[in-house]
């Protein structure tokens, strides 16, 4: 079967589940992971077929989409701030969104004084996609990061080890941590922070697939890590120490007030690329 024929199969079977631009970019991406043929390269030759063997395959990976499995997790890898990442049901498959808070970090980071040595540490780490990227793209940075799953700590590790960088991964859960035993430059932390009364806004395909530990709280309690956290940072942060959070849409005039209740200085409340209330920034 020519590629083509199977493209227009593959779409028009996916697009009843999916948006057909999505179908569309998945059918791409698939393309040029397992044959490493770009779009152009089938423009430019329409004819090029597909064994059978290579049908089955993309049989596969067309009933596990049907099935609205992640893409991600089906190829088990994605891609994050220009680095690729091993992912799999231990870990969440890492967001634009969270990409800009990594963006924000690298440029606030960028005006310290040239050589310093800065000490970051990441918690609910998951994959490692903060923590990794801070230590490819920070110079002179220390990285740790903590994880309440070895499993995602076992990803996390072997992503560090495929990009190149070294962090330092401990197995903790932080709720239970009172003093993290040494200080901190900056502390960063995407933590859980759906709602439960928030799940119908979650789409299928990650509501029966990404890890819930990494996904929902309370409704009653839905700021508890980050309450925990900022105590932690008001102990472990080095004077002037910076604590950025990625945070619930809904829950950004909650979040200031709570920073401030706990004394935290020059608080910053920023939206994502969608317009919506998306990350937190504050010294101490």
């Amino acid at each position: 079967m020519k590629i083509k024929d199977y493209r227009t199969l593959f779409i028009d079977t996916l697009s009843v589940i999916y948006d057909r631009a999505e179908a569309e970019s998945f059918f791409y991406i698939i393309l040029e992971d397992k044959h490493r043929i770009k779009r152009i390269d089938l423009a430019l030759q329409p004819d090029l077929m597909l064994t059978a063997e290579e049908i089955l395959g993309w049989d596969t990976i067309k009933n596990q989409l049907e099935q609205e499995i992640p893409l991600q997790y089906i190829l088990g890898k994605t891609s994050f701030y220009g680095l690729d990442f091993i992912v799999n049901e231990n870990v969440l498959i890492p967001r634009q969104e969270t990409e800009e808070l990594v963006e924000w970090i690298i440029a606030v980071s960028a005006k310290r004084q040239k050589g310093e040595v800065l000490r970051i540490l990441d918690i609910g780490t998951g994959s490692g996609c903060i923590a990794i990227s801070l230590a490819k793209n920070i110079e002179q940075a220390e990285v740790y990061a903590i994880d309440v799953s070895e499993g995602a700590l076992s990803i996390a590790r072997q992503n560090a080890e495929a990009n190149g960088v070294k962090v330092n991964f401990i197995l903790r859960n932080i709720l239970e941590t009172k003093d993290l035993g040494q200080q901190f430059d900056i502390i960063v932390s995407n933590p859980p922070y759906v709602r439960n009364l928030e799940k119908q806004e979650i789409r299928k395909n990650v509501l029966d697939n990404e890890p819930h530990l990494a996904l929902f709280v309370a409704d009653n309690n839905a700021l508890v890590f980050y309450d925990a956290i900022a105590e932690l940072a008001l102990k472990n942060l080095d004077p002037a120490g910076q604590l950025y959070f990625e945070i619930n849409q809904y829950l950004g005039t909650e979040m200031t007030e709570l920073l401030d209740s706990k004394g935290f200085k020059n608080i910053e409340l920023r939206k994502d690329i969608y317009g919506n209330d998306r990350m937190t920034f504050c010294s101490k």
